[in-house]
């Protein structure tokens, strides 16, 4: 089977693939790849693949008209609602219903292990009337901007460059791209985690935010 990947940008584009992009496999690592974070297609023969290090690998597959879909969401793609677009593009090119859609999530970094700031709080909230429920910690007082730094430290009495560092929250993208999926029509039921995190799991995954420099897992999709 051919692999086609893309050059992976934390965005919510998304490619079709047909015949003429599969006359050759693609890698994710030259420079004509495209950019993008989401790739579908009814083509035979075909793995779509998508990379990750501490994002959420998902992929969806239509039984019913033969289309498959392979998405990359971390924070960003998951904010744009990259998995719902994808579906909504299998849709409109395929006929492709959420009612049969069968959609699983690989190993990504967990809400035990995924701290982010305030501006990750405030752009979730800004964009999902449920964001709360997928945040663990101060989550109103952050996503309200009570806990904005203060640039007049000497009203505090404390030296400038010493004010406390900002709390954070703990987000749980799992939780959140579930929502999204069952959001745009998919079954609760229908949605499968691998429920491995990949921070706290280094004898079996690679994880950015553990390491750093660190290798990437390939999660892939096709229709024989």
């Amino acid at each position: 089977m051919r692999v086609v990947a893309m050059r992976q940008v934390h965005s919510d584009i998304v490619h079709r693939v047909d015949a003429m992009k599969t006359a050759a496999s693609v890698n994710a690592f030259r420079n004509d790849a495209p950019q993008g974070d989401a790739l579908f297609t009814r083509e035979r023969g075909v793995l779509l693949v998508v990379q990750t290090a501490d994002c959420i690998p998902i992929v969806l597959a239509d039984a019913r008209h033969r289309a498959v879909a392979a998405i990359h969401a971390g924070w960003r793609g998951t904010l744009r609602r990259i998995a719902e677009k994808t579906l909504g593009c299998m849709k409109m090119e395929f006929g492709t219903r959420p009612e049969d859609v069968i959609a699983a999530l690989g190993p990504g970094i967990s809400q035990c292990c995924y701290e982010v700031g305030p501006e990750v709080a405030k752009e979730f909230q800004a964009q999902f009337p449920d964001a709360r429920e997928w945040f663990e910690g101060p989550f109103d007082a952050l996503a309200s901007g009570e806990n904005d730094p203060n640039w007049l430290p000497w009203l505090t009495m404390m030296p400038p460059g010493h004010q406390p560092p900002p709390p954070r929250v703990r987000l749980d993208l799992i939780a959140a791209n579930r929502a999204i999926l069952a959001g745009a029509g998919i079954a609760p039921g229908n949605v499968f985690s691998s429920g491995l995190c990949t921070a706290c799991r280094p004898d079996l995954l690679f994880s950015y935010r553990r390491e750093r420099n660190t290798g990437r897992m390939m999660a892939a999709i096709g229709i024989k």
